[in-house]
């Protein structure tokens, strides 16, 4: 089974995240590298980090960044400099924690010119990861369609990761709300949706799965997460996606609001099960 988990604070650091990460029963789990609300890096915290990465290395907890919401590759001018910077520092945090890398949203193409919009994301991306040499990857986030048409399908992440100067340095993660809400996938398709993102080789570039059930229905392009099972995708299709031998080679973890106790517990005990049925 993968390693399965769900978002942790930093507040007291990566070393004590990664260790409420494994007294929920966790085995994998994503945290903000910098302020998600800010586009201002964080220097990294050498010692609090390396605790980190031999924790996880000793436990078998599997890590991920969150880089700020407002990240947007399709930006330009000096808020994609700083976003640039950003983003920078984040790999750095990742790298220090041994993470797989740090997710960001696709972007929102502005203006009337879409093309020209894909065009500036491929040079934003260019312009950071020419100054990257770490191991952590940039992973690219699909979108459900909230903030307008791009983000939303297999066939522009695998694109966009094509036409970059470092495809080496650029993975995908998939979220489940966000496809869920954006119709690319309603639920009782995974089969197909399968099959095209395979012929499209999205999945030997997936490095993380966002599992988070929808409160709204599929296709509304409302990005609201559900505790899993409480939502509209329900436990029979997130039963089927799990099982999955793609989804199953890579972490899960989950962005839902918590259980009364403030944890994830119980989600992640239900994301186990909902594994182990889809085995039968």
């Amino acid at each position: 089974m993968p390693a399965v988990g769900s978002h942790v604070s930093t507040r007291r650091g990566l070393y004590e995240a990664a260790r409420a990460a494994a007294r929920m029963g966790g085995d994998a789990f994503q945290y903000f590298p910098s302020n998600p609300r800010t586009l201002f890096s964080k220097p990294v915290d050498e010692a609090d980090a390396s605790r980190c990465a031999a924790y996880c290395k000793e436990e078998g907890i599997v890590s991920l960044g969150h880089s700020a919401y407002a990240i947007n590759p399709a930006s330009t001018g000096d808020s994609a400099a700083q976003m640039e910077r950003c983003v920078l520092g984040d790999l750095a945090i990742a790298e220090a924690c041994g993470s797989i890398g740090t997710v960001i949203h696709f972007g929102v193409i502005r203006g009337g010119d879409p093309l020209q919009g894909y065009r500036d994301m491929i040079a934003w991306l260019d312009r950071t990861l020419a100054r990257w040499d770490g191991k952590a990857k940039l992973l690219l986030e699909n979108q459900a369609g909230n903030h307008g048409d791009a983000g939303k399908t297999p066939e522009e992440m695998v694109q966009i990761r094509s036409l970059s100067a470092y495809p080496d340095k650029i993975g995908f993660c998939l979220d489940t709300c966000h496809l869920y809400a954006s119709g690319e996938w309603n639920g009782a398709d995974w089969a197909d949706f399968r099959k095209r993102a395979s012929k499209l080789g999205y999945w030997e570039h997936l490095a993380a799965v966002h599992l988070n059930d929808s409160r709204y229905p599929t296709g509304s392009r409302r990005d609201r997460h559900a505790p899993i099972g409480e939502g509209y995708i329900g436990d029979d299709s997130f039963r089927e996606l799990l099982s999955s031998p793609e989804i199953r080679r890579v972490p899960v973890v989950m962005e839902t609001p918590p259980e009364a106790d403030g944890t994830h517990e119980k989600q992640i005990a239900r994301v186990r099960k909902l594994m182990s049925e889809g085995d039968d």
